[in-house]
């Protein structure tokens, strides 16, 4: 089992319950996915860069991802509809919480001039998106073996009601959210 959900079970759902005096056990917030996604605008000129993608995204995620097409045409972009323009992967259960492990205890600290992460990037509805500029923070990608470097968003979709409640778990799970 993995690490993070032992400690959510034994260690948050209390910590949460006691904090936010919930009635049930059932209203405390949960982790329910993390979806991890890639833009490439660069795919319509090079589709070879989707390929790379891909695979810097299995090696990351451990899950193959699936190819996002665009879903209308824009002449400005010279985009076409049905288009290959990204890839996305939705981790949930144990490859969820073992992603969000990997994320918060080795990836991030390797972020260069790292002073946590922003509090202010929630959506109103306790969902929480993360923004980062290159995938090479994570061990999985090896420097020599990259053809460019690519940022990605990692959103956490959690079960909670309101911002406070999601901030308050994603902070007992180890997010080093900023001052």
């Amino acid at each position: 089992m993995a690490r993070l959900k032992d400690k959510y079970t034994e260690e948050i759902v209390p910590a949460l319950k006691e904090k936010f005096q919930y009635g049930n056990i059932m209203e405390v917030p949960k982790l329910v996915k993390i979806v991890v996604n890639m833009g490439l605008g660069e795919a319509i000129a090079n589709p070879k860069a989707l390929d790379a993608a891909v695979s810097d995204m299995t090696q990351i995620t451990g899950q193959k991802p699936i190819i996002t097409k665009a879903k209308k045409s824009v002449a400005a972009f010279k985009v076409r509809e049905g288009m290959s323009i990204g890839c996305k992967v939705t981790l949930r259960g144990e490859k969820m919480y073992e992603f969000c492990d990997r994320l918060v205890s080795v990836a991030l600290p390797r972020v260069r001039d790292f002073k946590g992460i922003s509090p202010k990037a929630f959506d109103g509805r306790g969902n929480y998106t993360l923004g980062l500029k290159e995938q090479l923070i994570f061990p999985e990608i090896e420097y020599d073996k990259i053809d460019k470097i690519r940022g990605l968003e990692v959103c956490f979709v959690t079960s909670a009601k309101s911002d406070e409640e999601a901030k308050e778990l994603l902070r007992l799970l180890g997010m080093p959210f900023a001052k």
